[in-house]
């Protein structure tokens, strides 16, 4: 899946894949831990370019706290498809530290890693006193990216053992600052379809108008994600996003993301958590084979996107892999 695929005609980007190591009802997380490591060896071999992993802490419904450790696992586990993060928060971090994270994921998988990188803080207050975070830590982005770059450059003055002189691709999530950022120091430019197709087609016009080239990336790459699910039916492939949005659901309301349920044990929504799950679903594409592709193919389009990268959770994971290879089949 390097190259394009073509379905009805319309080319499709190459494809990608994020996971956030989700805890099923009843698991713990260290089967959840297990689980990814084992999904990332089966998206090899349909043919993904990338699997990343995302950073969350103080969640129930999510292992994937330590998005480099697990990068290490997915490494071994695998050969060929590129691993990463999508991504480390710097708020969190200090920059020498995730410095030296990559350059050790780099060094052990040469020419694989790819070192994605967020300015989102904890979800509670809790959390972010925790981890010694706070919003303002946040307003500090750019200038933690830059010290993070120069470490991988050799420009600071403390040495980043074994980082320095390494080629890994930066990529940069645009939430709020973010694509700002992306563009003046020349890195790829996560996004997410907030708002609609038209609002990400106007964010990404305005990354790409104020990009500048840099020795890591040239041109200005842009990486769509988006959820995404495919099954039989429309409802089928509905009912696979559904265990997600309703743990979305409970943390707007109960403040914590639960463990992904079954939809035989979801209950009916009440008119306020209907609201809420409404919400949650809106913008995700799902469908049949021929209705994902064409929903792809148009988004793609519309955007200009240079790679998609997907997410689904549920919980099944037959079903859930089951997307993923007709996802595949779609760009084979």
């Amino acid at each position: 899946m390097g190259g394009f695929g073509v379905v009805g005609g319309v080319g499709l980007p190459p494809l990608s894949v994020l996971d956030r190591a989700s805890v099923r009802r009843g698991q713990e997380p260290s089967a959840a831990l297990r689980d990814t490591v084992t999904f990332a060896r089966e998206i090899e071999q349909l043919g993904f370019r990338r699997f990343w992993v995302a950073e969350h802490h103080g969640v129930p419904g999510v292992a994937g706290a330590a998005p480099t450790v697990l990068a290490a696992a997915i490494g071994a586990a695998t050969s060929t498809i590129r691993i990463g993060t999508g991504g480390v928060m710097l708020p969190n971090h200090r920059p020498l530290v995730v410095a030296e994270q990559f350059g050790t994921l780099a060094s052990l998988y040469p020419g694989r890693v790819d070192m994605g990188l967020g300015r989102s803080v904890g979800f509670t207050g809790a959390v972010r006193r925790a981890l010694a975070a706070d919003r303002t830590d946040a307003e500090r982005f750019g200038d933690d990216v830059r010290e993070l770059l120069g470490y991988l450059d050799g420009t600071q003055r403390v040495p980043a053992v074994p980082a320095q002189g390494l080629d890994i691709p930066a990529f940069v999530l645009a939430t709020g600052a973010g694509a700002d950022v992306a563009a003046e120091l020349g890195l790829a430019l996560v996004i997410a379809p907030l708002g609609g197709a038209d609002a990400l087609a106007d964010r990404v016009r305005a990354y790409r108008a104020r990009f500048r080239p840099s020795t890591r990336w040239p041109d200005p790459h842009v990486v769509v994600s988006t959820a995404v699910a495919v099954a039989g039916t429309r409802a089928g492939a509905r009912e696979l996003l559904l265990p997600e949005a309703w743990s979305l659901v409970r943390s707007r309301i109960d403040g914590a993301f639960p463990p992904l349920a079954a939809p035989g044990d979801i209950p009916e929504p009440d008119d306020r958590e209907r609201r809420y799950l409404d919400d949650a679903l809106r913008g995700q594409i799902h469908g049949t084979a021929d209705e994902v592709a064409d929903a792809l193919a148009a988004l793609s389009e519309q955007v200009g996107a240079d790679e998609l990268l997907v997410t689904m959770s549920t919980h099944d994971r037959a079903a859930m892999l089951d997307s993923y290879t007709r996802l595949a089949d779609l760009a084979a």
